[in-house]
């Protein structure tokens, strides 16, 4: 994945700190007791998600076809090392 650029993008950058920093609120709330601070951290959970699919439907995300263009970039290079060796 790492070679398709998988995730390294403004929206999904964006979407992983606000559902990551609503983790956290979550965690510290369910540490205290306090299920109101708990819930509106699983909001932001939810909301982070929500905010990365809107960026990436705006165009802030991985291009469309990005995937199939390293698929076939994958196979061509094993064919040339099985040919090769």
């Amino acid at each position: 994945m790492a070679g398709s650029s998988h995730g390294h993008t403004p929206a999904a950058w964006t979407g992983v700190i606000i559902a990551f920093i609503g983790f956290c609120v979550s965690g510290a709330f369910m540490v205290m007791a306090q299920p109101v601070g708990f819930w509106a951290g699983m909001a932001l959970v939810v909301i982070g998600g929500i905010v990365g699919w809107v960026m990436s439907a705006m165009g802030l995300g991985q291009p469309k076809d990005t995937h199939e263009k390293f698929q076939a970039a994958l196979a061509d290079s094993q064919a040339a090392a099985v040919a090769k060796g």
